[in-house]
């Protein structure tokens, strides 16, 4: 492992030296969620240090987008977890409109090493690549990416919050289970229940009890892949253990309510959710 980052206070797990497959991150948007619609947010970068870089990870990298204010810093450090499309223009683009609120954050490209989900048109294509991801792996990816955001001195991880959607919103779950420096996290639509195997051994669910910093969980009602019954189940064992973790259920809400450049896409709800958002991280030291 990287000596240098293990130096920087966090201690990644080991993973697979196989070889990275993507080296680079996509460009614009990815194939299957073409083409975007009308609705589409388009956030500038004036006023921002924003683009693309390379996380360490052991003896190779990743790569990732990340997006800050200009100037010295240290600014609070937000992981932005990716949806099941990879780190493509929405993703990008909601890393902007953190540091436009003065946030450092920041995206690894979590499938690095299984493919590249961007170019595939084909759902069960894109799922046949993500199935493959370890969840120790992500863990471990998300340390670097925070020891990589304090290294650089422009981040302040004492202020360390995480965000996901879809894909992403289970491993803001599981992050907040895993890294006691979390500040707070919030998932987006995220599976809270399902099957064990040797790469998932635990959902969220799983991990109530291991909660080490509050989450907010914003779901939708209609989501057809996270049955309300599930969400109940959920709010169930987090009152059983007695956990600082909220979740609001909106009625009549489609799974994917906050991508604002799909037709799932529900305006109201996903600025309620992002004021949600923000409200959270201030509260819980996120700012």
């Amino acid at each position: 492992m990287n000596e240098e980052i293990m130096d920087e206070g966090t201690a990644p797990v080991e993973v697979s030296r196989r070889a990275f497959v993507v080296t680079a991150l996509a460009t614009g948007f990815a194939v299957a969620v073409q083409p975007v619609t009308a609705e589409t947010i388009k956030t500038d970068d004036k006023g921002l240090e924003a683009g693309e870089g390379k996380i360490p990870v052991g003896k190779g990298t990743i790569p990732a987008y990340r997006a800050m204010p200009t100037g010295d810093g240290p600014f609070p450090v937000v992981l932005v977890v990716q949806e099941i499309f990879g780190v493509h223009e929405h993703i990008k683009d909601v890393c902007r409109r953190f540091a436009k609120l003065g946030y450092l954050a920041i995206a690894p490209e979590l499938y690095s090493r299984e493919g590249d989900v961007s170019k595939l048109k084909e759902f069960k294509d894109i799922l046949a690549i993500v199935s493959k991801v370890p969840d120790a792996q992500v863990m471990s990816d998300l340390d670097y990416a925070v020891a990589y955001a304090k290294k650089s001195g422009k981040g302040d991880t004492s202020k360390l919050g995480i965000t996901g959607f879809c894909w992403g919103g289970r491993i803001v779950w599981l992050y907040a289970a895993h890294n006691k420096e979390v500040k707070a996290g919030v998932a987006w639509y995220g599976r809270l229940v399902g099957d064990a195997d040797k790469l998932h051994p635990k959902h969220p669910i799983d991990l109530v009890g291991d909660l080490k910093a509050p989450v907010l969980g914003l779901y939708g009602e209609a989501d057809t892949g996270i049955p309300v019954k599930t969400v109940e189940q959920m709010r169930e064992a987090i009152k059983e253990k007695k956990k600082t973790a909220e979740i609001v259920l909106y009625p009549e809400t489609p799974h994917g309510f906050h991508a604002d450049y799909r037709p799932s896409y529900r305006k109201d709800k996903a600025e309620d959710g992002w004021k949600k958002l923000l409200a959270w991280f201030a509260k819980n030291g996120v700012k």
